[in-house]
């Protein structure tokens, strides 16, 4: 086996450590959620659906802890742009007039518009005692990169009966990771110039992909990938 196969495996090793994480990530939230009974944030223009949770950005969309009840006053909502199931990837894209929605357990089914995006400095603060009912929220800019803030704000617009039949299926996530890695593994192994060393390649992604099927049907606890942490944006 030549080195430069050796190299190419290791850097296929390397790219697998995130296929398992965002595996683990997506089968644990399909296992914590399953009977999931607390709010969810909607973006219909970027096919966002996503529930919140107080604990960490590590379990997805966070709740600032200095929020106020949507409607009520300012909330603030925080997610990372890449990795960890990456919910808000595409907050970019949202633009003046696009509907956000808040389903909030206690409060009902919560519409805002969205007013403006802009950058900031990592250190800027919203401004919490200004009064008003405006929706933040905060990913890191550009993509892959910890430089700046991305926020976007939103108004209250008016407060509908709670919908209880939001629900989110995070099983068609996992294939796609699971059949992405294979395929495009596959190709590259296909493909590889050294004929002699394809197979070497080829049966390391069969490996990878069947310790992927594995990580979904039984998951792990994320801390596993822990040591990936610093790299999360």
């Amino acid at each position: 086996m030549k080195i430069r196969t050796l190299i190419i495996m290791l850097i296929i090793g390397f790219i697998s450590i995130y296929a398992m994480q965002e595996v683990t990530y997506f089968s644990m939230k399909e296992v914590n959620e399953y009977n999931f009974n607390g709010n969810t944030l909607i973006i219909p223009k970027i096919n966002l659906k996503e529930h919140l949770n107080f604990e960490s950005l590590e379990n997805g969309v966070l709740i600032d802890n200095t929020s106020s009840e949507p409607s009520k006053g300012i909330v603030i909502l925080s997610g990372h742009r890449t990795l960890l199931g990456s919910p808000f990837l595409r907050l970019n894209e949202l633009v003046h007039g696009d509907n956000v929605i808040l389903n909030w357990q206690g409060i009902g089914k919560v519409n805002y518009e969205v007013d403006k995006s802009y950058i900031v400095n990592p250190d800027h603060r919203i401004n919490l005692g200004n009064g008003s009912t405006i929706l933040y929220m905060v990913t890191c800019d550009p993509i892959g990169s910890l430089a700046h803030r991305l926020i976007v704000e939103s108004s209250f617009i008016d407060l509908q009966p709670l919908d209880t039949n939001v629900k989110i299926d995070y099983t068609m996530y996992i294939i796609l990771i699971i059949l992405g890695f294979f395929i495009v593994g596959s190709i590259i192994s296909y493909f590889y110039p050294v004929k002699e060393d394809r197979k070497f390649v080829f049966a390391e992604i069969v490996i990878i992909t069947l310790i992927l099927i594995g990580l979904f049907i039984h998951p792990i606890s994320p801390n596993y990938f822990s040591f990936l942490g610093q790299l999360y944006f």
